[in-house]
């Protein structure tokens, strides 16, 4: 049994499960090394206190799970079988008082199935618990995610070669996915982002047939998934020679993102780390124009457990990573956002991306 379900298994002595059952595709592959998509079909992982676990495949997944997966025991079902009914036969002879299932990720439905299955005394949410697990990374999740910030900063490094004369939001958007499964990464881990002039005032903007032109500001936000994990980065680049105001504004964020990174230790609380951000930016009377939390935690999800804002009292630990990305966003003038992948050490923050921050001039 891998170091993940055996922390798992004493996760369950300690919250009084009697059993439980993991069905987000994402924790399956965490716990045993098994990925995969089932689309509508049943996927579970079931731990009973004192068994060994049973992962529970579509049949068409069976030869995949018995590659892949640490766990031993695999049982698989046809599209034309009940998979409730294997839950069930793993209860022969015991009554559960209490079963930990995912209650972000069940729905209401599977959990009418299951009730009727099995019928246990309760049911605990074991959310808490895999989130606490998966907020401090291994070393093999590292080196993954480190992988992943080197992809997407070499699909970066390329996609601005093809920055030029006539070339729109949605054209360099379509470049650098083209290139993110060239250099050899799953694909996006999320949808990329390319926002130019007025439209990097827009946070969550939504890249269009805007045509790139000298004086403006250039905004990247993407990031790939390799061997299960993310990146995310955002970097901002001045096309030709840009409004003064605009370069201080990209100073200031500058001066905030380093002022985030530096805050990032163990021990400090994660508010703290939006209010170092924060505070260089409001000193520089651009407070109203930085309306997002600082960050938010990165791995097997782009967004994952914790929220850097500022009414977070959690304590930041070794293991953590997470994002430090402020950004400043002005109507009808642009919008500024550096950011970089954080990895929490003993000896202080690591920075998984390494792009370079200052601001550069691309010329069409």
């Amino acid at each position: 049994m891998n170091d993940a379900l055996v922390s798992l298994e004493q996760g369950m002595a300690g919250n009084g499960l009697d059993a439980l059952l993991v069905t987000d595709p994402k924790h399956v592959y965490y716990l045993t090394g098994f990925a995969s998509n089932p689309h509508e079909r049943f996927l579970g992982l079931l731990l009973i206190r004192g068994e060994e676990p049973v992962l529970i495949v579509p049949a068409l997944d069976s030869e995949a799970a018995h590659a892949a997966s640490s766990v031993q025991t695999i049982l698989t079902h046809s599209d034309t079988d009940n998979p409730y009914e294997l839950l069930k036969s793993r209860f022969v002879g015991t009554a559960p008082g209490t079963i930990g299932i995912e209650k972000e990720h069940f729905s209401v439905s599977r959990y009418e199935l299951l009730t009727a299955a099995v019928p246990a005394g309760s049911f605990s949410d074991i959310g808490p618990l895999l989130r606490a697990m998966r907020a401090r990374k291994t070393p093999e999740e590292i080196s993954r995610m480190k992988h992943a910030a080197e992809l997407i900063e070499e699909v970066l490094r390329r996609g601005l070669s093809h920055i030029k004369n006539g070339v729109t939001e949605i054209e360099l958007v379509a470049e650098l996915e083209y290139l993110m499964k060239k250099v050899g990464a799953s694909g996006p881990s999320f949808d990329t982002m390319v926002l130019s002039g007025p439209n990097t005032a827009l946070p969550h903007g939504v890249p269009g047939d805007r045509i790139i032109q000298q004086g403006d500001l250039l905004m990247f936000d993407m990031g790939v998934y390799a061997a299960g994990y993310a990146s995310d980065i955002t970097r901002t680049f001045a096309v030709g020679e840009i409004d003064s105001k605009l370069v201080e504004i990209y100073n200031t964020v500058l001066a905030a993102n380093m002022a985030g990174i530096a805050a990032s230790r163990a021990g400090a609380t994660f508010g703290s780390v939006d209010k170092a951000a924060r505070d260089v930016i409001e000193a520089a009377g651009y407070g109203e124009y930085f309306m997002h939390r600082v960050g938010h935690g990165l791995g097997m999800d782009t967004h994952e457990y914790p929220s850097l804002h500022g009414l977070n009292t959690d304590i930041i630990e070794n293991g953590n990573v997470f994002t430090v990305e402020p950004g400043i966003y002005v109507p009808g003038l642009g919008g500024v956002r550096i950011e970089d992948d954080v990895f929490i050490t003993a000896e202080g923050p690591v920075t998984l991306t390494s792009f370079p921050k200052e601001l550069t001039v691309l010329h069409l």
